[in-house]
């Protein structure tokens, strides 16, 4: 059987988005290593491993960039939540960034809320009760 691993993104501050994910969003970092020969570090968070069944996020630093366009094919990470209003909120008393308030999807029912990690990306939070339902 198949499963998603991992999503990954390139980062121009690895300690900074560590700090995002692990302490505004609540992951854990999983593990960490560096490649000098090829100068980049690779850091992995998520809410779970993966061999427990979790996707997790891949943060790739290559060491001297600091920024990156993030282009027009890139849209957002998705996570579930029980309560998208509580999180919001403990997410902005933490330092994050809300960029869409909680509440209803235009012209639907399911519940959405968006934030954005210190380099740009876009994370879609669904209330968990409508989070396998179709949007719309």
């Amino acid at each position: 059987m198949s499963q998603l691993l991992h999503t990954m993104i390139r980062v121009g501050n690895l300690d900074r988005s560590i700090a995002f994910y692990t302490e505004v969003m609540g992951m854990t970092l999983l593990r960490q290593s560096e490649n000098p020969e090829y100068k980049y570090t690779l850091a992995f968070v998520g809410f779970g491993e993966e061999s427990t069944g979790q996707a997790v996020i891949e943060l790739t630093y290559n060491w001297g960039v600091d920024q990156y366009e993030l282009g027009t094919g890139f849209g957002h990470l998705a996570i579930g939540e029980e309560d998208i209003y509580a999180r919001c909120a403990a997410i902005t008393a933490a330092g994050g960034k809300v960029t869409r308030a909680p509440g209803p999807v235009a012209g639907g029912k399911t519940e959405i809320a968006f934030v954005e990690d210190p380099d740009g990306y876009k994370i879609e939070l669904i209330q968990k009760s409508a989070a396998t339902a179709a949007l719309g």
